[in-house]
This record gives C-alpha cells, sequence and structure tokens, in this order.
C-alpha cells in the first residue's frame, strides 16, 4: 500500500491549489481516504474525508471553500482548496482507512496507511 500526495505549493491569500493523493494497492472504493494537514507546532487535523462509497465529509473551516473528489479509475484522491488563508500554511496529509463501520472521519486515530505529505505554504 502506498499514499502519494503532490500538488502543494506557494500561493498567494486567497489562492487556490489542487491537491492529488495517488494510491496504489488499494482500491478507492473499499478505503475512506482523508486529508490531514499539521503546522509547525500543532496538532495534526483533520481537513477532509471521502468514504469508501463516495460520501464527502469536511471540518468546518474547510467546508464551502474546499472540495474533495475521487477517480476511481485513476485510483486517486483530489483536494481542491480555494480562498486559501496564511493560517492553512501546512504539511498536508492524505491517509487511507480500510476498516469498516463507524468512524470519527476527523481522528488520526482511524486510519492505517499514511503518505510523506506534500506542503502548501499561503503567503499573506
Amino acid at each position: 500500500v502506498q499514499l502519494v500526495e503532490s500538488g502543494g505549493g506557494l500561493v498567494q491569500s486567497g489562492g487556490s491549489l489542487r491537491l492529488s493523493c495517488a494510491a496504489s494497492g488499494l482500491p478507492l472504493d473499499d478505503y475512506a481516504i482523508a486529508w490531514f494537514r499539521q503546522a509547525p507546532g500543532k496538532e495534526r487535523e483533520g481537513v477532509s474525508c471521502i468514504s469508501s462509497d463516495g460520501s464527502p465529509y469536511y471540518s468546518r473551516s474547510a467546508q464551502g471553500r474546499f472540495t474533495i473528489s475521487r477517480d476511481i479509475a485513476e485510483n486517486t484522491v483530489y483536494l481542491q482548496m480555494n480562498s486559501l488563508e496564511p493560517e492553512e500554511t501546512a504539511v498536508y496529509y492524505c491517509a487511507a482507512r480500510r476498516r469498516r463501520g463507524w468512524y470519527i472521519w476527523s481522528s488520526r486515530l482511524e486510519y492505517d496507511y499514511w503518505g510523506q505529505g506534500t506542503q502548501v505554504t499561503v503567503s499573506s
């Protein structure tokens, strides 16, 4: 199982980025895939998740500005981020969960596999 993030970079405040999480060794319709971010000195926090059946979930801060989607054929999950703010500067990680049943999508403890992360820097 491997998750590889890409698409991070430097963007000005108010700008947009689209992150990609390419998954190998796991079919997306069997896994929930989430995006987390971690800023220096802060806890890793859940940003968004797409469940195995394709249902999206968002944190309060992401709701209305971010869109999570997936391409089953490409086995890739995307996170479109609009209206980015400097405080959203962080390393963004994708994570995969195989286990079925009820779960708290925003808890890092729920996930079995993690990517290496991609840096997003939002300048003011």
